[in-house]
């Protein structure tokens, strides 16, 4: 035998090995605690389009008449239409929707911000219940500029 198969692991190894457990076991346990972590936003737009297409079409009061029957069969037409423009969009840029996704956290994000600013400015510059009876001062316009 050469000299590296009988040398025994280095330290290095050992420790990324018992953190890889580690990590493998702390994603099973979220797993069990929380369930299964969503998908990227890619999977979760098909998700969405196809749980929108199950509700509409298990509409039932829609089938009982001929008019009713004739309209099902449109909605179905046109949720085919949206399902066959959806999918090979998600399927060549599956990286856009997570940029999507995340532009729109940040923007979230800024629009929390300046909210909770203003609050912060409007709960200081009000006065006390004792100085004014507490009734809710003059109506202020929210600035997000």
């Amino acid at each position: 035998m050469s000299e590296a198969t009988e040398r025994p692991a280095s330290d290095a190894d050992a420790w990324a090995d018992a953190c890889a457990e580690d990590l493998a076991a702390e994603k099973a346990r979220r797993r069990a605690e929380h369930g299964q972590p969503p998908g990227s936003a890619a999977e979760e737009l098909r998700k969405l389009v196809d749980a929108v297409a199950d509700k509409v079409a298990g509409l039932s009061g829609i089938q009982s008449s001929l008019p009713g029957m004739a309209a099902q069969s449109a909605v179905q037409q046109l949720i085919s239409q949206a399902k066959a423009a959806v999918e090979p969009v998600i399927e060549r840029n599956p990286d856009v929707f997570d940029h999507l996704a995340a532009a729109g956290g940040e923007l979230l994000a800024a629009y929390r911000s300046a909210v909770e600013g203003h609050e912060r400015r409007w709960a200081s510059q009000r006065p006390k219940k004792d100085e004014d009876g507490g009734g809710p001062g003059p109506a202020e316009h929210i600035d997000l500029d």
